[in-house]
């Protein structure tokens, strides 16, 4: 194929075109900006965060000294954080107990107080996205006290915060390359899996489960959506969306062909899952997903793809292809459902911009039916950046946009400079899945399901992880003492 296109003098070309604008992009200032995110280890330090930070943990330290909780816990098994984290981590998607992974997240939480009590000078990694997160959850929180029903908005809001916190307990328990490396084919098995699940689901369940998540009437050659163990078609395209780019990229960092064809077969289900879903959101974002990541790995690739897309055309089911043309057909009861609740949401905050009406069901269903549009019911926005809004107002959607700004800065800027090529393949997967996810999100609430929720927060920090990968030890993967 390359010798094909380098024969080309289209592409010679447009080659040499593009990468005149290129090299003249990157050596522009917004770009050298974007790519050196933080302020440096020295002035970090000298921050406030950073000195409140150390404030509360010498005071840790003091009182595990004090109580003589240091020899209690040195050697225990709450002093294994990693493994404490990566539990909640991969039984996410898998496990359909909403209060068992919250109370395994508690548990990561706990085990990393044990690690920085037990040791004064452990370090918080000073993530640039991390302070965004902070701030984001304290925006949050205040939102959930403040809502038009503070009982109704309290779980959620709570449980909100702890998943979205999750993040820098993960990012500060994985400090080795065998930990990430781990972490990662952990995930991939946990999505394999879910996979598997739905494909049997597809086959070998109740044809009439389609119900309500399909219009019978324009759609009739679709029975069956699968959702597999995460409860609705849309939900399970969310976790698809994120977890097959690190399927993908074990299938480039595989050091043996049959490692590589089990990869490449993994990811190959994922994508029969995801099809299977009949999600049309989901299948825009792992398509968005893919364009990202063959533009990151080779642009090159991108022409090979427009390709292949034209020839899925021709290879694809009928039902798939008019499933998927039907993106903006506003007769379809799917589309113009979520459009009326977009209208009603914006014109609800029209009201309650500035501090929202907090999150959760009830707050939502408090004020929302005296905005809706065609008495038009919904639990929640069915876009994740207007629900946002509606939980938290408009600065709790400023500071998720920060996140998700000081995420890209870190990733792409870590990418620019990376030399160690397994390190280069996994950020891609973590900016391409993250930007799946998001293109999702316009098309429903994402972080409704508060598992696929974590996963997504997981996901911010391996970007933190993976941006410092090859400066990493081999390490162990656990604490010996």
């Amino acid at each position: 194929m390359h010798k094909i296109l380098d024969s080309s003098l289209l592409y010679r070309w447009l080659s040499a075109f593009f990468s005149a604008i290129g090299s003249a992009w990157h050596d522009s200032r917004i770009v050298t900006w974007f790519l050196t995110p933080g302020r440096g280890r020295e002035r970090y330090e000298r921050s406030l965060l950073y000195r409140l930070g150390r404030s509360l943990h010498n005071a840790l330290a003091l009182i595990f000294d004090k109580l003589r909780l240091t020899r209690l816990f040195n050697g225990s098994i709450f002093n294994q954080t990693y493994i404490w984290c990566l539990i909640p981590a991969v039984l996410a998607p898998l496990l359909d107990q909403t209060m068992v992974i919250l109370c395994l997240v508690a548990v990561g939480f706990f085990s990393l107080t044990v690690r920085f009590g037990c040791d004064k000078s452990r370090r918080l990694f000073s993530s640039p996205v991390n302070k965004y997160i902070v701030l984001f959850s304290a925006v949050y929180l205040a939102a959930t006290f403040t809502s038009v029903t503070p009982s109704g908005s309290l779980f959620t809001g709570l449980l909100t915060v702890l998943v979205t916190l999750f993040a820098i307990i993960f990012d500060n328990a994985v400090t080795t390359k065998r930990q990430t490396d781990l972490a990662i084919r952990l995930f991939v098995l946990a999505g394999t899996l879910v996979s598997l699940y739905g494909i049997y689901q597809y086959f070998y369940y109740d044809p009439g489960s389609a119900g309500a998540w399909i219009d019978s009437d324009k759609f009739s050659d679709i029975t069956n959506r699968v959702y597999s163990t995460l409860g609705n078609p849309n939900v399970l395209g969310e976790y698809l969306i994120l977890i097959t780019p690190f399927s993908f990229a074990c299938v480039l960092t595989a050091k043996t062909w049959p490692k590589r064809l089990l990869y490449l077969a993994i990811t190959a289900l994922m994508l029969l899952c995801m099809l299977f879903t009949s999600s049309r959101g989901g299948w825009l974002g792992i398509l968005f997903a893919a364009a990202i990541f063959a533009v990151m790995l080779d642009a090159r690739l991108l022409l090979v793809g427009l390709v292949g897309l034209v020839a899925l055309y021709f290879i694809l089911p009928d039902w798939v292809i008019t499933r998927f043309t039907s993106i903006g057909d506003f007769t379809d009861s799917s589309t113009s459902y979520r459009v009326y609740i977009w209208l009603g949401t914006i014109s609800m905050l029209k009201d309650y911009w500035l501090s929202g009406i907090g999150p959760g069901i009830t707050a939502f269903n408090t004020i929302y039916p005296a905005y809706s549009y065609n008495t038009i019911a919904a639990p929640h926005a069915h876009n994740l950046f207007l629900q946002l809004t509606s939980d938290a107002g408009i600065i709790g959607l400023l500071l998720f946009l920060m996140v998700i700004l000081s995420y890209y800065r870190m990733a792409f800027g870590a990418f620019s400079r990376e030399k160690d090529r397994p390190t280069r393949v996994y950020l891609i997967a973590a900016v391409s899945a993250v930007s799946g996810f998001l293109l999702q999100g316009l098309t429903d609430y994402s972080f409704y399901n508060h598992r696929v929720a974590l996963f997504f927060w997981v996901v911010i920090a391996l970007g933190s992880i993976l941006s410092r990968r090859s400066k990493m030890e081999e390490g162990v993967l656990w604490l010996k003492s």
